[in-house]
C-alpha cells in the first residue's frame, strides 16, 4: 500500500521537529545542519528556539563504481565511522578507504570556505548542541556528525531528524546523548519517501538558508511563535 507522504516540505518537518525540541530551549543550544538538506530543516528550529544556525560538515563514503551506497562517512575534522560489516562484503582494501576518504575530506573542506567564508565555525564547547538532518537511512553520516561535535567539547549532544530508519535509530540514540525523531519507520523508505516536494537543494540555497539566520551575537529575524 502507497503510504501518505508526512511533510509537505522539509520547511515543515523542521518547523514540527521544532515543537519536540522545545525543552532545550532554556539551554541556549546551538542548532548544526548536515549539508545540503538538512539546512533547510534546521532553519526553522534555530528560528523555534532561538538559536543560531551553522551547518556540521559530514559526508557519506560511497562504495566504488556505486556512490549512493554508502559504507560510513566522514566529518570535516577528520572523523571517520565506517559500517564495519559492509566495508566488509564489498572486499575494499584499507588503501582504497583510505584515498576516499582523502578526497572526501578535501571536498568537505571546499565546502566549507564556501558556505563560511572567512568565518570560523562556531565554538561548541561546553554547549547543547542539536545535530539536524532531513531523514537518515544508515545514520552513519549523522553518527559522523555527532562524533565530531563531542570531540570539540559539546556537552550535550542531541541527534533530530523527522524521519528515520530502526538501524539508524538504533546508532543514533547509541552515539547521541538524546535522539528527537518524529516517526522510526519499520519499512522505511528513501527519506524522500516521505516529503511532497524533495528537490536537491544547490550550494547557493544552503548559502541563503544559512544567512537567513544569525550567527553568535549576529542581529537577525526574532524566532517564530506559535
Amino acid at each position: 500500500m502507497r503510504m501518505e507522504r508526512l511533510y509537505r516540505d522539509r520547511e515543515e518537518a523542521g518547523e514540527q521537529l521544532a515543537e519536540r525540541l522545545l525543552e532545550y530551549r532554556e539551554e541556549e543550544p546551538l542548532v548544526l545542519a548536515a549539508p545540503r538538506g538538512g539546512v533547510a530543516v534546521g532553519l526553522p528550529v534555530a528560528r523555534r528556539l532561538g538559536a543560531p544556525l551553522d551547518v556540521v560538515l559530514v559526508k557519506k563514503l560511497g562504495a566504488p563504481g556505486n556512490p549512493e551506497l554508502g559504507f560510513g562517512a566522514v566529518a570535516e575534522d577528520g572523523e571517520v565511522v565506517l559500517d564495519e560489516e559492509l566495508t566488509s562484503r564489498l572486499g575494499l582494501e584499507p588503501r582504497e578507504i583510505e584515498a576516499l576518504v582523502t578526497q572526501v575530506a578535501a571536498e568537505l573542506a571546499e565546502r566549507g570556505r564556501r558556505y563560511r567564508g572567512a568565518r570560523p565555525a562556531v565554538e561548541i564547547a561546553g554547549r547543547t548542541v542539536i545535530v539536524v538532518d532531513d531523514g537518515v537511512a544508515t545514520g552513519s553520516t549523522l553518527e559522523s556528525a555527532v562524533m565530531a561535535v563531542r570531540k570539540r567539547g559539546a556537552r550535550r549532544v542531541v541527534a533530530a531528524v523527522p524521519v528515520s530508519s530502526l538501524e539508524a535509530r538504533s546508532r543514533l540514540e547509541q552515539a547521541a546523548d538524546a535522539f528527537v525523531c518524529l516517526l522510526v519507520d519499520p519499512g522505511f523508505l528513501a527519506v524522500g519517501a516521505y516529503y511532497e516536494d524533495f528537490p536537491q537543494l544547490t550550494d547557493e540555497e544552503v548559502e541563503r538558508l544559512l544567512t537567513a539566520r544569525p550567527q553568535e551575537g549576529g542581529a537577525g529575524p526574532p524566532p517564530s511563535r506559535s
